[in-house]
């Protein structure tokens, strides 16, 4: 999970500059207009609730109306916005060469957000000021969750996080840039923790003592992967970053996990590392956002489902095929 700090969050959803609503739509739309749309802008409106960039969806008119993605990226959680975009660029081309050379089955698709080019640049984005802003498709049909409710649920944001695997295994990770360096290495956020614990002034309560004798009990794993990784039993690989439950797109009428979008955080590591973000995510039955901390639990059963999904695609026995009929008991 990755989020801005607290100040840029306020910010992003304060919207892009300052004053009135209709100024801010005014700028918006400027904005948007400065992509390849192919049509007038009806509508855009925020979307979703990222914790990181200001995210609008553009609605243009006509009968069949076309809808886009518009971000502004936060450029302090990603101080190199040519990296990012660079890597999304490279994904995509990538993907969209695999996907022509499989076919789905039956109920089954899956999407891959493309850059919209800005009108006569050579650029992926648009600068506007201190601001960085770029334009995606929109992925219509679908929808994403913010906790897992079933088993059969778990098993589809699993079978996503597969797919996506599978499909960037052959991408070189030499066409990726590492958009954020030391992302999810653990060693480095224990040492983190360790110093602020060795400065630190907070009284001592049950519940402190209790997360310090948690991590003080499973410290000597933290190494476990880089350690694996410097000896050469373990190898970096394109990643997604950040696959949490809201960032696997299900299609609204089969529920099948169909995409997975927040592209930042591409970038070569250890596909250990997004298993266990995604299971971090998708097994706890209250979701990321809870204020009931002390009711927060890791479902066993959750895992279990999430782990087979992930293994029946990453393993191929069902490129792109449709979804187990053995049925998930609900949780």
């Amino acid at each position: 999970m990755i989020q801005a700090p607290i100040s840029e969050r306020s910010a992003a959803m304060a919207g892009p500059g300052s004053g009135s609503v209709d100024q801010q739509g005014a700028q918006l739309r400027r904005i948007a207009a400065r992509f390849a749309l192919g049509g007038a802008i009806a509508a855009i409106e925020p979307l979703g609730n990222g914790n990181v960039n200001d995210t609008y969806r553009v609605t243009l008119s006509g009968d069949r109306a076309r809808r886009f993605v518009l971000q502004r990226l936060n450029t302090t959680v990603f101080p190199h916005p040519e990296r990012v975009m660079g890597n999304i660029a490279a994904l995509g081309n990538h993907l969209e060469g695999r996907l022509a050379q499989e076919a789905a089955g039956p109920g089954r698709r899956w999407e891959v957000p493309r850059l919209i080019a800005p009108l006569g640049a050579e650029k992926h984005w648009v600068q506007d000021g201190d601001d960085v802003w770029r334009l995606t498709t929109y992925i219509e049909g679908a929808q994403s969750l913010e906790t897992v409710a079933t088993e059969a649920q778990a098993w589809q944001l699993g079978f996503g996080l597969g797919t996506f695997h599978r499909l960037l295994s052959d991408l070189p990770i030499e066409a990726l840039a590492d958009t954020l360096e030391g992302f999810h290495i653990t060693p480095a956020y224990l040492a983190a923790y360790e110093r602020a614990l060795a400065c630190s002034t907070a009284a001592s309560c049950e519940e402190l003592s209790f997360c310090q004798a948690f991590v003080a009990e499973r410290s000597a794993l933290a190494g476990v992967l880089e350690t694996a990784k410097d000896q050469g039993v373990l190898r970096l690989r394109p990643i997604h970053g950040d696959p949490k439950v809201n960032n696997v797109m299900l299609d609204t009428a089969s529920g099948a996990a169909i995409a997975l979008v927040d592209l930042d955080t591409v970038k070569p590591g250890l596909i250990h590392y997004d298993i266990g973000d995604c299971c971090r995510s998708g097994c706890n039955p209250l979701g990321e956002e809870t204020k009931d901390w002390q009711a927060v639990c890791f479902d066993p059963g959750r895992c279990e489902a999430i782990l087979a999904g992930y293994l029946n695609a990453a393993r191929g026995s069902s490129p792109l095929g449709t979804s187990p009929t053995c049925s998930m008991r609900s949780a």
